[in-house]
């Protein structure tokens, strides 16, 4: 279910509706492009127009971040729970693996990609990688990027690049890859490499994981984090008032028009 939140859309689905939703559009050879919406995605969209534009034009926005998952429940919606882009794509080469799909990674430096890519394979031994390649190529050069990435035959593509670089690079190429699946995972390559650690699991479980983040990195981090997290909480206060300030009015006219509905009835 697609819904709204801040003026920007957010697709309800548990971790295993996203799995299916994207093996379905592989198997079928349809298009299909996910984002995962944080905070500071959401926040950085409203002063960054192209990036919204990619958030909206993307067919899957996950609820990737604790606080966007809180701020739908507050504001009413059943959401039962966060897709992590890092499970989403641990969950993806498992499933490559069983299914005989070829992933490629792309992003990161050579060193992390290619020790990421190992790794991988250590863990799914039956997995076979279409290709990768590092991050760091110039815009002049992605024209020839996106030719190695349709020849390699992948079915399915993950950049590891950063916001909102990786969300440009899908828009403008998407439709000339030949790959049916493509998402942005940030970091994700520097933790299965092993050069970020990610947060012991009582610290995702309690939404604390961006602050472990922040405290391995505090200078590259700190401030982004301080910044949009104020932003959003005001965000949310804000449509919080307005929320239940409706459902005060709606429950006002509610109880206005009971006496005149019962008093209708018990006319002869």
């Amino acid at each position: 279910m697609r819904v709204q939140l801040f003026g920007l859309p957010v697709d309800i689905l548990t971790h295993r509706e996203t799995v299916d939703r994207i093996l379905s559009a592989i198997a079928q050879r349809q298009r299909c492009q996910h984002v995962a919406l944080n905070v500071a995605k959401l926040v950085n969209a409203r002063s960054n127009a192209e990036l919204e534009r990619d958030i909206r034009d993307s067919d899957i926005i996950g609820i990737d971040g604790v606080g966007i998952l809180l701020a739908l429940r507050l504001l009413g919606h059943d959401a039962p729970h966060r897709v992590a882009g890092i499970d989403l794509f641990e969950s993806l080469m498992a499933e490559c693996a069983a299914r005989g799909l070829k992933p490629y990674l792309l992003g990161a430096t050579t060193t992390i990609v290619t020790d990421a890519q190992r790794a991988l394979s250590r863990r799914y031994p039956a997995l076979i990688f279409a290709g990768s390649r590092d991050g760091y190529f110039k815009p002049a050069d992605e024209i020839e990027v996106c030719e190695q990435i349709r020849e390699s035959g992948a079915d399915c593509l993950f950049i590891a690049m950063p916001t909102p670089r990786k969300e440009l690079f899908m828009r403008r190429h998407r439709d000339a890859l030949g790959v049916s699946f493509v998402m942005g995972i940030g970091g994700t390559l520097d933790v299965i490499a092993g050069r970020v650690r990610r947060a012991p699991l009582m610290l995702q479980r309690a939404g604390l994981e961006w602050a472990y983040r922040m405290v391995q990195e505090p200078l590259r981090l700190g401030g982004r984090y301080l910044y949009t997290n104020a932003v959003f909480a005001t965000l949310l206060g804000w449509h919080l008032l307005g929320h239940w300030g409706r459902l005060y009015k709606a429950s006002i006219r509610r109880s206005q028009k009971a006496p005149n509905a019962g008093a209708a009835g018990s006319d002869p």
